[in-house]
């Protein structure tokens, strides 16, 4: 239809027909949304025209972010959206919606977290593309659907919390909180294999409680666990963020020292000892470590611990509370 030969009132009475026709429709897909809207997420099409930067949507997508219609301007402009996109998504989404513009994606497709009146902030997926161009290919009209997915983005992060909470669980002695036995193996292995590829020195440091045995025997189980808690306290005080302790199995410990040599390792390791050998643990007890140190050489973990367990069983036969 050629609408430059039509007079003004003419066209105000075509966009009153077209405004009619245009809140029928969208009444229907309303209604046809709502009917989906609780067990799916959908909040109906949105329809972005281009050239003048109108974007005209299911009154559902604002509703969902707590705002009425009279709360927002008309006609609706994109960056009344994306304004409200987080900070963290707002690259993403827009370099999304660029690429598509451009010819580089099929569709515009992604999901983002968006500001509600209530200050929170829900998901949406959004999808949409290209509807009609120009006759040069510029875009003219885009078309899309947008879902709220707030509660399954939720349990996808409650569910990655739980798992980390039980990898970490996992690997942690539950009395001490120091790494457990399988917890401190992987680390050694993870730090071995680092101090291979980078060529760095690695130490480590077998340490086994004194005469643990007379401290059960004498004043009980539950004061032995004390001091078992109080020992990993007492050592990781004295190490470096970049080190590690893990309770190799009953009164033993096992500790890393990255990017350590022996000599550095022995000197670290000598002032755990003395704090604990200087630490009135609980009922006034005395308490003291001995401790081996072996500098790893490449190759096998079992012989890098076994000449640590070496080094400490030697630090026990000359008179222990001492570190070999």
């Amino acid at each position: 239809m050629d609408y430059s030969k039509k007079s003004k009132a003419a066209l105000i009475e075509e966009i009153k027909a077209l405004k009619r026709l245009n809140d029928v429709l969208i009444k229907e897909q309303i209604d046809e949304t709502r009917l989906s809207f609780g067990w799916a997420g959908n909040l109906g099409h949105w329809y972005w025209d281009y050239p003048t930067n109108h974007v005209t949507f299911n009154p559902l997508k604002v509703e969902a972010l707590g705002y009425k219609l009279e709360d927002i301007p008309s006609p609706v402009p994109y960056d009344f959206f994306t304004s409200k996109l987080h900070p963290d998504d707002y690259n993403r989404v827009m370099q999304n919606m660029i690429d598509h513009l451009k010819g580089v994606t099929h569709v515009y497709e992604v999901e983002y977290r968006i500001l509600a009146k209530d200050g929170q902030y829900k998901w949406y997926y959004d999808r949409g593309s290209i509807t009609k161009r120009d006759e040069t290919g510029k875009p003219l009209l885009l078309a899309g659907i947008v879902f709220d997915i707030t509660d399954k983005k939720l349990q996808e992060l409650n569910m990655a919390e739980e798992k980390a909470t039980l990898e970490i669980k996992a690997v942690t002695d539950e009395l001490t909180g120091a790494l457990n036995h399988r917890g401190i193996i992987e680390q050694l292995k993870e730090s071995t294999k680092q101090a291979s590829h980078i060529n760095q020195s690695i130490s480590v440091l077998m340490l086994d409680i004194d005469d643990f045995k007379l401290v059960n025997d004498t004043y009980g189980h539950l004061t032995g666990d004390s001091v078992l808690k109080d020992i990993v306290v007492l050592s990781k005080e004295n190490l470096r963020q970049t080190d590690f302790i893990g309770r190799y199995g009953g009164e033993e410990f096992l500790v890393i020292f990255t990017n350590t040599s022996r000599k550095l390792a022995r000197e670290i390791a000598n002032r755990i000892r003395k704090a604990i050998e200087q630490h009135h643990f609980t009922k006034d007890i005395k308490v003291t470590i001995s401790g081996g140190v072996y500098e790893y050489p490449g190759g096998s973990l079992y012989d890098l611990i076994h000449q640590a367990d070496i080094n400490l069983y030697e630090a026990k036969r000359t008179g222990k509370n001492k570190i070999v």
